[in-house]
C-alpha cells in the first residue's frame, strides 16, 4: 500500500498574534490526526516574516517535547527580506527540511521574487548544512529550472517536489493543469526513479482536486490555514486538526496509507 506524507501548514499569513504554546498545541493535535510534517515560516509574535528565529524556537522546543513530527521551515514568503535573511532557518539545529523556491511568480497582487542568483545561494546553503529541500513549483518554467539545478548541484535523494496550484496569478487548481505539470515533471526528470511529487492547493474549498491528485499519484499532501481554513464549501473551521483529520481520511479512502513521521523520514532518507 502506498504511503502518503501528510504535511500541515498551520499559520495563516494575515497579521495576528502568535503564541508559542498555542501554536505548539495546534501542531500536536495535527500530529495526532495524521500530520507527519509541519511547515512553518520564521515569524515574530505578530506573524511578520523575520530572520530572527527566537520566537519560532520557542514553539519548536515545545513541539519536540511532545512528538516527533518533521520540522520543515520555509526559506520563502513574500517579503522584503534578503536571501541571506530568508536562509536563517537553514542554520537552525531544529530544522530538518526547508521549502525551496526556484522562481518568481505573481501571487495575487504581490510578486514572489526568487531570482536565480538568490535561488542558487539558498541551494548551496541548505546542501552545505544538510537540510532536506522540498521544492515548491508554481509554474512549468520552475520545473525546468529545478531539473537544471539538480544537474548542477549534488541534491540528496529522493527529490521532493511540491506542486502548488490555486493562487491568483499562477496555475489554477484543475485536473488539466495538474496533469500538465506532472507530465512535464516526468519529462524533465526522465530516467529518475527518486522523484516524489506532492499537491498543495491555495484557497481550497472542497476535496475534489486533493482526491484527484492522490489517485493520480501524489506522494504528499499539504493542508492547513496557510492555504485554506475550509473543511468544505460551507464550513470554515478554527482549528487545523479538523482539516488534517479530513485529509487523512481522504488518503485512506483512496486506498493509501497515512505515513507516520518515522515512515516519512524513511521515505525521505532523513535518518
Amino acid at each position: 500500500m502506498d504511503k502518503v506524507i501528510l504535511s500541515v501548514a498551520p499559520v495563516c499569513a494575515t497579521p495576528h498574534r502568535i503564541d508559542p504554546e498555542e501554536l505548539a498545541n495546534e501542531i500536536y493535535e495535527c500530529y495526532k490526526c495524521g500530520a507527519a510534517m509541519v511547515h512553518l515560516h520564521v515569524r515574530d509574535k505578530n506573524a511578520n516574516l523575520t530572520p530572527d528565529i527566537s520566537h519560532l524556537s520557542k514553539t519548536i522546543e515545545i513541539v519536540k517535547k511532545r512528538c516527533d513530527i518533521i520540522i520543515e521551515i520555509s526559506t520563502g514568503g513574500v517579503s522584503n527580506l534578503t536571501i541571506q535573511e530568508r536562509c536563517a532557518p537553514v542554520y537552525a539545529d531544529f530544522t530538518e527540511a526547508v521549502s525551496l523556491n526556484v522562481g518568481s511568480v505573481n501571487l495575487g497582487k504581490s510578486v514572489y521574487q526568487n531570482p536565480i542568483d538568490d535561488v542558487k545561494f539558498c541551494v548551496k546553503e541548505l546542501l552545505a548544512h544538510n537540510k532536506f529541500p522540498e521544492t515548491e513549483l508554481f509554474e512549468l518554467g520552475m520545473v525546468n529550472t529545478m531539473a537544471k539545478l539538480v544537474e548542477e548541484f549534488d541534491f540528496c535523494s529522493p527529490i521532493l517536489l511540491a506542486l502548488v496550484f490555486g493562487h491568483e496569478g499562477e496555475l489554477p487548481a484543475t485536473e488539466n493543469a495538474l496533469r500538465h505539470m506532472v507530465q512535464y515533471v516526468k519529462e524533465c526528470f526522465r530516467g529518475r526513479e527518486d522523484i516524489i511529487w506532492g499537491y498543495t492547493q491555495a484557497g481550497r474549498k472542497n476535496w475534489d482536486m486533493m482526491r484527484y491528485a492522490l489517485n493520480y499519484g501524489a506522494g504528499s499532501l499539504r493542508v492547513g490555514f496557510e492555504d485554506s481554513d475550509y473543511l468544505d464549501e460551507k464550513t470554515q473551521v478554527e482549528t487545523n486538526s479538523l482539516i488534517v483529520e479530513r485529509a487523512a481520511d481522504l488518503i485512506r479512502e483512496c486506498g493509501k496509507k497515512v505515513a507516520t513521521p518515522r515512515e516519512a523520514r524513511q521515505i525521505l532518507n532523513l535518518f
